[in-house]
């Protein structure tokens, strides 16, 4: 039996070896470790364009409790943990020297990680983003769809696509560049899109889907541009990949929103999307680790 306590690894399949079962007992609640891992294996160490991973988990009398990966330059991510190993993993980071932009997870262990990590670096964390994991009980369409209907994006589409998750990106405060240079490094590359389209076939709106891991698709991101909102646009897209993925075989299908829209929460829980957790994302001011 490993000892207790936390156990890190650069190394993708070790991870998952130790991890998968964890993480495949909650697949909507895990749904980042799951697509983030899951590309990392697929596409290797540097899938999203920074420097190689860092993987961990917390074992505790022979049984994995948690987990968290270190993804630069996108940042740590948690999945939810006590303060006490939250304040362990901060210690053990910061003497390791790693230098952290961002943590994210629920909104105890990410609150709890952040003030460890002051402690022990002295970053100020400042709150970025609140966000809501919704998960998808019985879809529930609109009474009435906006006219046009749904396709599937290709490559010919590429452009379109990409320009609408530089638009995404910008309105959801993402530091990220997104060009045909850096689209391989993002978080949208391995993704696939679907537009509404208007009835003469121009596209309107977009939701992108992740690739099925451990049952589980995440619609990501949903975007409509801000002079099309309002006509039931986004609402349609998000019902056509939904229900494309439960047609594939998801168990769980899961979205992200911005906890302070109110237009957009009430969208997803109108459609049969129901509440799962609520996430932090705090931000940190540079600072060298320096272990007392």
């Amino acid at each position: 039996m490993r000892p207790d306590g936390w156990h890190l690894t650069d190394d993708v399949d070790d991870f998952l070896s130790r991890t998968r079962y964890f993480l495949r007992s909650r697949p909507a609640l895990h749904t980042l470790p799951l697509t983030v891992t899951e590309r990392l294996r697929a596409d290797g160490a540097v899938a999203y364009g920074g420097e190689a991973p860092l993987l961990g988990w917390l074992e505790q009398s022979g049984e994995v409790r948690a987990t968290f990966h270190l993804v630069m330059p996108r940042g740590l991510s948690l999945t939810p943990l006590a303060p006490g190993p939250a304040a362990a993993l901060a210690a053990r980071l910061a003497g390791l020297g790693r230098s952290l932009p961002v943590v994210g997870g629920e909104d105890d262990t990410a609150a709890s990680f952040a003030r460890a990590w002051q402690r022990y670096t002295g970053a100020t964390p400042a709150l970025r983003d609140r966000i809501r994991l919704y998960r998808l009980g019985t879809l529930t369409p609109p009474e009435s769809l906006p006219d046009g209907r749904s396709r599937a994006a290709g490559e010919q589409d590429r452009e379109q696509f990409m320009s609408w998750c530089r638009e995404f990106a910008a309105d959801v405060g993402e530091a990220v560049s997104i060009d045909a240079a850096s689209w391989a490094g993002t978080r949208f590359a391995d993704m696939h899109f679907t537009f509404w389209e208007t009835p003469d076939g121009t596209p309107v709106s977009m939701a992108g889907a992740t690739p099925m891991v451990g049952g589980q698709v995440r619609v990501d991101p949903v975007y409509t541009p801000a002079h099309l909102r309002g006509r039931g646009y986004a609402g349609a897209v998000t019902v056509e990949v939904s229900r494309a993925a439960l047609a594939h075989g998801a168990t769980d299908v899961v979205l992200f929103a911005d906890a302070a829209n109110p237009i957009s929460n009430g969208l997803y829980q109108r459609i049969g999307f129901h509440r799962l957790a609520d996430f932090a994302v705090y931000d940190f001011s540079a600072a060298a680790p320096a272990v007392s």
